[in-house]
């Protein structure tokens, strides 16, 4: 199953969301494939949907995808990250009003370059060739978060002994 998530943010990502359909339509994609669509102006007819989706049924969803695919923001893209999976990233982009800017672009472009733990898709028109290559595309991948939180916690825990004394 591939799982698409367009997020919650009030402009439509219909770009992504008719891609997807169409690539469906077309038997390009044969995994069964369920989007959320968010506020989007485009229903698709050949895969399955809903508007918004709460926690609980996302996790699921992204739980069972073999493929998980989202929007820039990092909260969508972060709970395949913590469950083992390597998301593919399109991120929202002004020249097409899915956004106010290119902040996602920039951001998506920054944490693949960094941490190498998501696959940006910049130019829709690769996306097809990404899903189709997704296996080999990640099977070197590192498949964890690495988490600074113990390291963070310990020096703040050390700051507040010092301050404390």
């Amino acid at each position: 199953m591939i799982f698409v998530t367009v997020g919650t943010h009030e402009q439509p990502f219909d770009r992504l969301v008719t891609y997807i359909d169409q690539r469906k339509k077309e038997g390009k994609i044969r995994d069964d494939v369920v989007i959320q669509i968010g506020f989007g102006t485009y229903e698709p007819k050949h895969c399955a949907w809903e508007r918004m989706i709460p926690y609980g049924k996302m996790h699921k969803y992204v739980a069972k995808a073999r493929i998980v695919i989202t929007h820039g923001g990092p909260a969508s893209f972060v709970m395949p990250l913590q469950m083992g999976k390597i998301p593919i990233v399109v991120p929202r982009q002004a020249e097409f009003h899915e956004h106010i800017n290119n902040h996602q672009v920039e951001f998506v472009q920054k944490v693949a370059r960094r941490m190498g733990i998501i696959i940006p898709v910049i130019d829709i028109e690769e996306l097809g060739q990404v899903i189709d290559r997704y296996e080999d595309m990640t099977r070197s991948m590192d498949k964890k978060i690495n988490s600074n939180n113990i390291e963070f916690n310990r020096e703040l825990d050390e700051i507040v002994r010092q301050l404390l004394r």
